[in-house]
């Protein structure tokens, strides 16, 4: 990275800052592998009950908006339900009932586990602040400072555009580039000098889509290929691999082998 063209980072969290992109995972997959079986037989010819796969997360929830996952996903497998309203209970049978259903479920699993961030990514955190580079944190998930908490990652950001910012805000979603417009106009830098780092396709789109200086993308395992084709300038496994080069070589044998 040549960081003397860079002012801000502006950082996706899940994926890239903590590994609960992980967590988000294993809550989503319970949550859909579920409505897939409560559906009644006979329920449509064009409804696909097959199981729900690490595909289906990748291809329609990962990066987006919560309820935007759920509609995406139960279109994608011909599933109608009413879309319903954020004040749903979570066992209502809504996308937004389903969303805050999911939200219960991922923070059961975050209260009872806990979370640590990578590693990599406090390595470069350090890194940027030691060069007084600005950054905040741009995630879709309404779950932003809880998880900042947990990680001990929040007094590093006083900017932080999470699900409920935008929703205040009346910010579009990832793959619009609006969030993160947002935050670097908070932090007062100009797009064309900010880096956005993602791990998601859609997170890597809304990068490409704003004119920003970089878009870094992250591979945890949507692919490469798949990030390069949604716009990212540059692919890393690990955000220890954005350091100057003479401070890599500690982490050279922790950096997992890019495919």
């Amino acid at each position: 990275m040549e960081w003397e063209n860079v002012d801000a980072v502006l950082l996706d969290l899940d994926g890239v800052l903590t590994p609960t992109a992980e967590v988000h995972m294993r809550a989503w997959a319970t949550l859909f592998t579920g409505v897939l079986e409560d559906l009644p037989e006979g329920d449509g010819d064009d409804v696909d009950t097959s199981p729900y796969t690490d595909e289906d997360y990748f291809e329609h929830v990962d990066g987006r908006p919560r309820y935007e996952g759920v509609a995406a996903f139960l279109g994608s497998r011909g599933i109608e339900l009413p879309h319903g309203t954020p004040d749903d209970a979570p066992d209502a049978a809504t996308v937004c009932g389903l969303g805050n259903r999911k939200n219960v479920l991922f923070n059961e699993l975050l209260d009872a586990e806990g979370i640590e961030p990578y590693p990599g990514s406090v390595a470069l955190l350090d890194h940027l602040q030691d060069r007084g580079t600005a950054v905040a944190v741009v995630t879709s998930s309404r779950n932003g400072p809880h998880v900042l908490d947990t990680s001990g990652l929040a007094e590093r950001f006083e900017v932080v555009v999470d699900g409920t910012v935008a929703a205040e805000q009346g910010l579009a979603g990832k793959p619009e580039p609006d969030t993160y417009r947002y935050a670097a106009e908070r932090l007062g830098t100009d797009p064309s000098r900010c880096a956005v780092v993602e791990d998601a396709v859609s997170g890597v789109q809304s990068g490409a889509a704003g004119s920003f200086g970089v878009v870094v993308g992250v591979d945890r395992g949507v692919g490469a290929d798949a990030l390069r084709s949604a716009g990212a300038d540059v692919v890393v496994t690990d955000l220890a691999e954005l350091l100057p080069r003479e401070q890599q070589d500690a982490w050279r044998d922790r950096i997992p082998a890019r495919p």
